[in-house]
């Protein structure tokens, strides 16, 4: 059993509050996040030290990406791209925090694609249609996940990618828990057993976990965000 939660974009306080909600209902639950834990919400510095110091298992989503291709690759498509996507947000948090800036960037450049778990396979935005081939006969023990990532991490700034993919996304053969794609609720596509848990919390709506058990969400956790997450400093 795990609990997932979506798209936190710097909303520390709601995130705070959200997870002392699972911990206090599943104390020894293995706690995961879809990604893009920075820009729009004003606390992304504080989100990514939450999500360290309590050890959840994060995946890398493309707005996470473009904070850290924005300091590394600063003349890249995706550094100009983050300039488009709340990135002042996420500037103006590392400004009180200037040593925490380094290290985080070190701990983005470690995340993980995707997790492969007995109860669901969770990433930020899907899987395309595009790698079917290559999942046509995955194996969901999680003995070709090492070639899978790789195959996934040479393509991360396509459409397609499993952290800008929007559409056309394909059974795995198993439970799918994904973010990226702002819904105003949990969203289920049938077809490809996918559950889509971005609730926009950033944009005013709420911040969203789910607790799984073998492919099967057996409940719930939903905050409205606070106001001091998105309320322009």
């Amino acid at each position: 059993m795990i609990a997932v939660i979506g798209d936190i974009h710097g909303c520390f306080n709601t995130l705070k509050e959200l997870y002392s909600q699972v911990k206090a209902k599943y104390p020894d639950i293995e706690v995961y996040s879809v990604g893009d834990l920075v820009d729009r919400g004003n606390f992304s510095c504080e989100v990514i030290h939450f999500c360290i110091s309590n050890n959840i298992h994060v995946c890398l989503g493309n707005h996470d990406y473009m904070f850290l291709q924005y300091f590394r690759e600063p003349f890249s498509s995706m550094a100009r791209a983050w300039v488009y996507n709340g990135h002042i947000a996420t500037l103006n948090s590392y400004k009180n925090n200037p040593k925490c800036l380094e290290p985080h960037l070190e701990y983005v450049e470690n995340l993980k694609l995707f997790y492969n778990t007995k109860d669901a396979f969770i990433c930020h935005a899907g899987i395309s249609k595009v790698y079917k081939k290559y999942f046509k006969e995955y194996k969901l023990d999680g003995s070709q996940d090492v070639f899978i990532e790789k195959v996934l991490s040479q393509e991360l700034e396509s459409d397609n990618s499993v952290i800008w993919v929007r559409e056309n996304l394909i059974n795995i053969g198993k439970m799918q828990i994904i973010g990226h794609t702002r819904r105003f609720e949990i969203m289920h596509d049938k077809n490809a057993n996918v559950y889509y848990i971005d609730t926009g919390c950033a944009y005013g709506n709420k911040l969203t976990a789910v607790v799984v058990n073998e492919n099967e969400i057996i409940d719930k956790f939903q905050i409205q965000v606070f106001n001091e997450d998105i309320t322009q400093i």
